[in-house]
């Protein structure tokens, strides 16, 4: 935020978009005839999304000097998680047809 500026219209904006996508989520799920499937996999952009905007907006994730930098290791650590987490879970139920 800029010390010049008085009022923080950049986290109103992220928190009116934050409570617009939460209630499309709950639009997704009470009021449309889509199939599980689709309906899950709309939640979970949805959530990627807001996640990202709420990185940027409360989080000041790219400010900074080296603003970039965290971004890219954000990025990555995310990458390893899901490596490490599909990993564990094909590694636990690859071996189980065998026996």
């Amino acid at each position: 935020m800029n010390k010049t500026e008085k009022f923080p219209i950049g986290h109103v904006v992220g928190f009116l978009l934050s409570i617009a996508l939460t209630f499309l989520a709950l639009i997704l799920v009470e009021y449309t005839s889509f199939s599980k499937t689709l309906v899950y996999t709309l939640i979970s952009v949805l959530a990627i999304f807001q996640a990202g905007l709420q990185l940027f907006s409360f989080m000041h994730m790219s400010e900074g000097k080296d603003g970039w930098a965290k971004v890219t290791h954000t990025i990555y650590a995310i990458i390893m998680a899901v490596i490490i987490v599909v990993g564990t879970i094909f590694v636990m139920t690859a071996g189980h047809p065998i026996h």
